[in-house]
């Protein structure tokens, strides 16, 4: 199981800040059932102790930062717990499922339709194709109103929905993209000239001086749901796990997580 994660998904192409691999369970441990989600919550954990999981992939990790106990009196205490005690492993794929050849920016370029893909940023264990991020080129010219509702109606459905800086009539082609939290790149998407950049997690002040620093307006922003824009990672990964397992001659059933991990749940706005 833990070589086939790998072939997909090297260690290697993990950032130097980040956790990833195998958080709770055995190594040597025999894996029938294994869903996949975005984060490693005590609903996920729940949901897939009830259909029977032996192993949970997520996307982001459970033990980013250093702990000095696990005890359940903490949220992630009570998530370890429950995953030992349910016989469940924890396994964390994050910025090596982000840097990979088909990892969540590739989804999420194919989701737009982009041709001619190429990483935002290099991976620096990696092959040209893998990297941080994803631009490329929309079929055609687009408004740029027209390409956040195209984005809208793919990914699930959240509080914050999707928030645009730019004239709405605004034609647009070439496309950056990084699923999850992208205002760190922001000198690698004006170095590749895109109009539009489609991320997640905006600050304000990021946002503020990339909109100060254009003369023209571009490149304009698109604002996604951190979850949302990671959730399209998953039936995909789904599918190639699966596919490596049966080639691999193991039997595993794979699912997706159905919780909506996205922390908040409704919005105002002007009229509501």
């Amino acid at each position: 199981m833990l070589l086939a994660v790998e072939e997909l998904w090297p260690e290697s192409l993990a950032e130097d800040w980040d956790r990833v691999g195998l958080v709770t369970g055995r190594p040597d441990a025999h894996v029938d059932r294994i869903m996949f989600a975005v984060d490693p919550t005590l609903e996920v954990i729940d949901e897939a102790l009830e259909w029977g999981a032996t192993l949970l992939i997520t996307h982001h990790p459970l033990l980013l930062k250093g702990v000095n106990s696990v005890a359940a009196t903490s949220g992630k205490g009570r998530a370890v717990h429950r995953l030992i005690e349910g016989g469940c492993a924890l396994l964390s794929v994050h910025t090596n499922g982000d840097s990979a050849v088909g990892g969540v920016s590739d989804v999420l370029a194919d989701a737009l339709e982009l041709t001619d893909a190429v990483p935002l940023t290099s991976a620096a264990h990696g092959l040209v194709e893998e990297g941080i991020g994803r631009v490329g080129m929309l079929p055609g010219v687009e408004k740029l109103g027209d390409l956040a509702a195209r984005i809208f109606l793919k990914l699930p459905a959240v509080a914050g929905g999707v928030r645009v800086a730019g004239d709405r009539e605004a034609l647009v082609r070439k496309v950056a993209v990084c699923g999850g939290a992208g205002d760190g790149l922001f000198d690698a998407v004006r170095a590749s000239d895109a109009d539009v950049y489609v991320t997640a997690d905006l600050r304000h002040h990021p946002a503020s001086e990339a909109r100060e620093a254009s003369s023209d307006g571009r490149p304009y922003l698109i604002d996604l749901s951190h979850f949302a824009s990671e959730w399209l990672w998953l039936p995909v990964a789904a599918r190639a796990l699966g596919n490596v397992l049966m080639d691999q001659g193991f039997a595993a059933e794979v699912l997706v997580s159905q919780t909506n991990t996205d922390p908040w749940d409704f919005i105002l706005t002007p009229g509501n």
